[in-house]
């Protein structure tokens, strides 16, 4: 089987996936409004669902959609309607977690692909190779995968594999998660997740008592599991920022690209470890890659996670060497800044004045969303972002 390496880029609305795809996603997963695990995030209706697969597909990229829900008696009633409305739609592929809904799909005879969900935990070779006999054309590896394990896959079935490389990791298996049920009624396996994980436990007589995992980066192992033959690189976070999606994707594609060109060097990756760094509110690490997870790995007191105020703008025009741009962040005269692009390399420059509507200069940058022009040293483009220096 021919062996892509896709970025893969979570998009919880309309304007989530197209800067995804503008900043060099070859791939977004979404949901729709029913059946999908992110019940909390804006998601999709069918119309745009529509509009997202005609977008994706002129820039010759690809469309997920999420139908991976526990499926409950109920659930199945409107399924076969909403299976055919999708591909109908033209998508790429299900991501699924139920074999009731393989089976619906199979019978159906529907044309786009079937992915298993990293919700069905899977992490062997066995289980695998069951999913292809059933027709799935890839899976999506449950995170506690280890390199090993990954090779152990690759080198027994051949089939595509995606793996998850950066975001939030669930302290439980993957899909396997019942502590949201029980601590607030809301059903994790369904779409409800509250992310109890994330909350602070008040214990006798000792500090308050975490269960939240870090995060997972993978950007030192990006080389490996490219030259493993894994298919898809998979980014988590649908309800994430516009800013958090833009970054974290231009700074995996820059990555990929540099490996797949031989160009890919020290000061390179050091530089995008540290834009990740950055842009999260949470400490990461490996996780199970290439090691078991041990205490470094997990909070368990004074957990603090800040907001990041790196965001200063977007360019919406750049004419005789003016960019003009819609503040995000309060920035001033003499402050050094960063643009960043999928067109440009990230480079710095240094505020010289500020130009409102009025044609007045004036020194700070400080009401949002608020289109403002700037002097800048080289040809910015619609759609880079401003943010704070990468250091």
């Amino acid at each position: 089987m021919s062996k892509l390496t896709e970025v893969l880029s979570p998009a919880g609305d309309l304007e989530r996936l197209k800067w995804a795809l503008h900043y060099g996603a070859d791939a977004v997963y979404i949901g729709g409004y029913d059946y999908s695990l992110r019940a909390n995030a804006n998601n999709f209706s069918l119309e745009e669902i529509k509009e997202a697969v005609s977008f994706a597909h002129n820039l010759n990229k690809k469309v997920y959609v999420t139908v991976n829900i526990v499926m409950h008696n109920e659930d199945l009633e409107n399924l076969n309607d909403y299976l055919i409305k999708l591909s109908e739609a033209s998508i790429d592929a299900y991501i699924v977690s139920d074999l009731a809904v393989v089976k619906r799909i199979k019978e159906l005879k529907l044309k786009p692909e079937i992915h298993i969900s990293t919700q069905e935990s899977t992490v062997n070779k066995e289980a695998v190779k069951f999913w292809k006999s059933l027709g799935v054309t890839r899976v999506v590896l449950g995170r506690e995968c280890s390199k090993e394990d990954i090779k152990d896959i690759l080198d027994n079935v051949d089939i595509e594999l995606e793996v998850f490389i950066h975001g939030a990791m669930c302290t439980s298996y993957s899909g396997k998660c019942v502590l949201s049920n029980y601590v607030t009624q809301r059903d994790s396996n369904r779409g409800g997740c509250s992310q109890v994980c994330r909350f602070s436990f008040d214990m006798e007589d000792s500090e308050d008592f975490q269960i939240c995992t870090k995060d997972l980066c993978m950007i030192d192992y990006i080389g490996e599991l490219i030259d493993l033959g894994v298919s898809s690189l998979k980014i988590e976070g649908r309800m994430r920022s516009l800013y958090y999606i833009a970054t974290v994707v231009n700074a995996y594609k820059q990555v990929v690209t540099k490996k797949l060109e031989g160009t890919l060097n020290v000061e390179t990756l050091e530089y995008y470890k540290k834009v990740l760094r950055r842009v999260s509110n949470r400490e990461n690490s490996v996780q199970f890659y290439d090691r078991e997870p041990g205490v470094n790995e997990q909070y368990y007191t004074g957990r603090q996670e800040i907001s990041n105020q790196d965001f200063l703008g977007i360019v919406i025009d750049y004419k005789d060497g003016y960019a003009y741009f819609e503040q995000r962040n309060n920035f001033k005269v003499g402050d050094v800044v960063e643009l960043f692009g999928p067109n440009i390399e990230p480079q710095k420059f240094t505020v010289e004045t500020f130009i409102n509507k009025d044609g007045e200069s004036i020194n700070v940058a400080s009401h949002p969303q608020e289109i403002l022009k700037t002097k800048v040293p080289f040809e910015a483009h619609k759609n880079d972002i401003l943010r704070l220096p990468i250091s």
